[in-house]
């Protein structure tokens, strides 16, 4: 069903496939028992969850395993392609770990005697 759709829009697509492979829901539960019916956002993301997830504390990264953070769907902001949760666990441990409450500028740092050309 997805290549139809995609080939309606996109001609010639479905030539391009090499390979193509399918999993059910159960399968992905079989898969990982984390996927609870399927589900790869490990979820509801209800307002509650939203807040609560994955237990309620203040900081939702930290567990109880020394220099071991929680980085995954589950923690705050929650299921998306877009690692804050990561980047959010990392200031939990520069914090916890380090007692660093500022975290480093993560730009490009620029060479002393060169001018900014924009």
């Amino acid at each position: 069903m997805i290549t139809a759709r995609i080939e309606r829009y996109a001609p010639g697509f479905t030539d391009t496939v090499i390979a193509r492979r399918g999993i059910s829901g159960a399968g992905y539960e079989t898969y990982n028992p984390n996927y609870v019916g399927g589900d790869i956002g490990a979820g509801a993301m209800t307002l509650r969850q939203s807040l609560l997830r994955p237990t309620p504390r203040i900081d939702p990264y930290r567990t109880p395993l020394t220099g071991v953070c929680l980085c995954s769907a589950s923690p705050p902001p929650g299921p998306s392609v877009h690692g804050m949760a990561g980047y959010l666990a990392a200031l939990s441990a520069l914090r916890r770990e380090f007692g660093i409450r500022t975290p480093p500028g993560l730009g490009p740092r620029r060479s002393h005697g060169l001018r900014d050309t924009r």
